[in-house]
């Protein structure tokens, strides 16, 4: 990323994010943090669920996104950004490109779902679909050099993870003090972000992330000590699916994140279900994943604790939404 990971990692501070809040704040809807009486039921536990799913372009990744495009001069903005993604940080990158007047390149695996592919033309970005996510990392650099477009990483960047923070401080204002707070994992910059803030607000709360089984790339760089490329993904969460985590975040993860588990496919369709359900919020499979981590009891979270659970996207493409929720095998 050229810069000193082990120095940004330490350096990143709730200024940083407090800063970013005060930029992206006329361009992003404050979101909800709503009690479940349903949820606090079922697990026996006091649960929020923050309602990023109803955030601007559909999930979290507008904060960072608008935070970075707002960070660069305007020569930059002029020339254009480019970034890599499987939709949701695609859309707030073309969206954050269009409120700052820059123009977007946004390299998708040929496999992208199709209404996050047009979700993101419809904000005026360039979208080429490329291969795996592998494939579309390695066409992102290509054409980053090819045209002198500057890159905006999905994950591994400062400015991004203190964008990602600000849904920190908003969970802070709404509650003041709950013991845990719980979100899905995929390059690590959105529990980057939160543990930057919470660490910052109330050092004893507690913070834990959750990874499909089949892409659990934070467990294997925290076993390994360094990011680690998985070859093969395999999960219906393509939010939670990069080949790896960024290096930045695997070491702010060390340092602030209490642990991190892993669902399985199977449980993110239950909470994805039980969500549609019982609270009426339609969620993706990445937004449920860190919700089905609670309602398997995964977490080292006491009964009667207060637990804020992060619903981190929205973006569902309606076409396939029954199949994805009966799973393979139906009809």
């Amino acid at each position: 990323m050229g810069y000193d990971v082990m120095s940004i990692s330490r350096s990143l501070s709730l200024a940083d994010v407090e800063a970013a809040a005060e930029q992206i704040r006329a361009h992003i809807h404050r979101t909800p943090l709503t009690y479940s009486r349903t949820l606090s039921e079922l697990t026996e536990r006091r649960v929020f669920l923050k309602c990023e799913n109803l955030q601007k372009t559909g999930s979290f990744k507008a904060r960072g996104a608008l935070n970075c495009v707002a960070s660069l001069s305007d020569d930059e903005r002029k020339s254009g950004v480019i970034t890599v993604s499987a939709g949701n940080h695609a859309q707030g990158i073309a969206y954050a490109a269009r409120v700052f007047n820059a123009t977007a390149v946004i390299v998708m695996p040929a496999s992208a779902a199709p209404g996050k592919v047009a979700a993101t033309r419809d904000y005026g970005a360039e979208c080429i679909l490329h291969g795996d996510a592998h494939a579309a990392f390695e066409k992102m650099h290509e054409l980053k050099e090819r045209r002198g477009l500057t890159l905006i990483h999905p994950f591994d960047d400062p400015m991004l993870i203190a964008g990602h923070g600000t849904m920190g401080l908003e969970i802070h204002d709404d509650l003041p003090h709950f013991d845990a707070v719980v979100c899905g994992i995929g390059g690590g910059s959105l529990i980057s972000g939160i543990a930057t803030a919470s660490r910052a607000l109330t050092p004893e709360t507690r913070i834990y992330g959750v990874e499909p089984e089949g892409a659990a790339t934070m467990s294997a760089a925290l076993e390994a000590g360094k990011p680690v490329r998985l070859e093969h993904l395999n999960t219906i969460a393509d939010g939670l699916a990069p080949p790896s985590v960024g290096a930045l975040n695997l070491e702010i993860t060390k340092r602030h994140v209490d642990t991190v588990v892993t669902v399985s496919d199977d449980e993110i369709r239950a909470a994805m279900s039980l969500l549609l359900e019982r609270t009426k919020l339609l969620v993706e499979p990445a937004g449920a994943a860190a919700l089905a981590a609670l309602l398997e009891d995964r977490l080292p979270i006491e009964r009667g604790e207060t637990v804020v659970v992060v619903l981190s996207g929205g973006n569902v493409d309606l076409d396939g939404l029954c199949l994805l929720l009966k799973g393979p095998g139906s009809q």
